[in-house]
């Protein structure tokens, strides 16, 4: 399976343009998060990359709700929810874990404490798409320092999916690592080309 990955287009619609140039080569499509700038112009940034949308599962990152972003796009949106693409299960959350508490928009955020009983339904997965990165892996930034989520990586520890990605922390796109067994990728919102055996 050829999956093109990516995450954080922020309403870059030059970014959109060469993903959607890309898309017919990929089998699967993912989307981490982040297409609307401080949840404005959403739906501007998906009218580009609808064109693949039937390809395409995604979740919602911290500039977007999961419901904002169902409203834009008629590609798959999951949260806390699991699917399956290909023979593959597919599982997504959206939103930054732990919360940013940010005062310069309304930041969709969860707790630690309220994404554990979401990722109870990870259970199974082959793939696992987190707008946040587990703690440890892909997930410091520069004046903020570590930013990933606990419960992200007790869940890829105890489940041990063969795929994880996600985005969030701009100053990690392009990082890999792994816990286990998993392999962990922060995107970005480039082309990013993974291939899984099926």
């Amino acid at each position: 399976m050829k999956i093109l990955a990516f995450s954080d287009v922020h309403c870059d619609h030059a970014a959109c343009e060469a993903l959607a140039a890309a898309a017919d080569q990929a089998d699967l499509i993912i989307g981490a998060g982040d297409f609307a700038q401080r949840r404005e112009g959403l739906a501007e940034t998906m009218a580009i990359l609808e064109p693949f949308a039937e390809k395409a599962i995604y979740v919602a990152g911290n500039n977007e709700t999961p419901e904002e972003l169902r409203a834009a796009t008629s590609a798959e949106v999951l949260h806390g929810q699991m699917t399956t693409r290909l023979g593959l299960n597919i599982y997504g959350l959206g939103g930054a874990i732990p919360e940013l508490n940010i005062t310069a928009f309304e930041s969709f955020d969860i707790t630690e404490a309220q994404a554990v009983p979401l990722l109870g339904a990870a259970s199974g997965a082959d793939i696992m798409i987190c707008h946040s990165p587990p703690k440890g892996v892909a997930d410091v930034m520069a004046v903020r320092g570590s930013m990933g989520s606990v419960e992200i990586r007790n869940t890829i520890t105890h489940m041990q999916p063969r795929l994880m990605v996600c985005g969030h922390v701009h100053d990690c796109w392009g990082e890999r690592g792994n816990i286990g067994q998993t392999e962990v990728a922060n995107l970005g919102p480039s082309v990013n080309w993974i291939k899984l055996e099926l």
